[in-house]
């Protein structure tokens, strides 16, 4: 919301900024190289377009280095435009859009939050009241197959948390959970009659 924006602002700016970004084998960096070129390049002209973009602001980060790995830089994009790209493409890196909304909104901006992207893998809320949570969850049922309250939207522990998306993430079959295993079985059922009838008739036809 918007209040909470203006008062957290500078701060997570300023927390983005000092990221400590470099060599994996070097603990005091945050984070490191995405995983390939091909991801450098997506990530990339996704910072270039939100650079470019009328509707968009880069308000941290929005740098990238391909001379020693495939690093981006953490970056926060900022936009009024619901259906920005940003938004509604997944990306699988370290770039945040954020839609600030009016403190009356909350509800309509679920609904946008369901209809906005064709994805459909995780999501979280980060709230104290019990009831926008209860209706985030409600409303967003079929938005996120990891739904996280008061947590980050990644990082599922393999063995604890079934991981999976449905709409165009996937078939959530949930990855590490009996549902995935149902899923690499061929079910047959079997009938066997004991007891042959001995007319063509139904019950009924007595």
């Amino acid at each position: 919301p918007r209040s909470l924006w203006n008062a957290v602002k500078d701060d997570l700016i300023a927390q983005t900024e000092a990221l400590a970004v470099g060599d994996v084998r070097d603990f005091s960096n945050f984070t490191s190289a995405v995983i390939d070129e091909r991801a450098f390049d997506k990530l990339s002209a996704a910072i270039d377009a939100a650079r470019a973009a009328s509707d968009a602001e880069i308000v941290a980060g929005g740098t990238y280095d391909r001379s020693e790995g495939w690093f981006i830089r953490p970056t926060l994009v900022t936009s009024d435009n619901p259906k920005q790209d940003i938004f509604v493409t997944e990306y699988f890196g370290p770039l945040l859009g954020i839609f600030v909304y009016d403190d009356g909104d909350f509800d309509a901006v679920l609904d946008l939050v369901d209809t906005a992207s064709a994805y459909a893998l995780t999501g979280s809320i980060l709230a104290t009241d019990r009831s926008a949570i209860e209706l985030a969850q409600t409303k967003l049922r079929f938005t996120a197959g990891n739904f996280y309250i008061n947590d980050k939207p990644t990082g599922a522990v393999v063995g604890q948390q079934p991981f999976g998306g449905a709409r165009a993430s996937g078939t959530n079959d949930k990855a590490g959970s009996l549902w995935n295993l149902m899923r690499w079985t061929s079910p047959r059922a079997i009938k066997e009659t004991l007891v042959p009838p001995v007319t063509t008739g139904y019950p009924h036809m007595l």
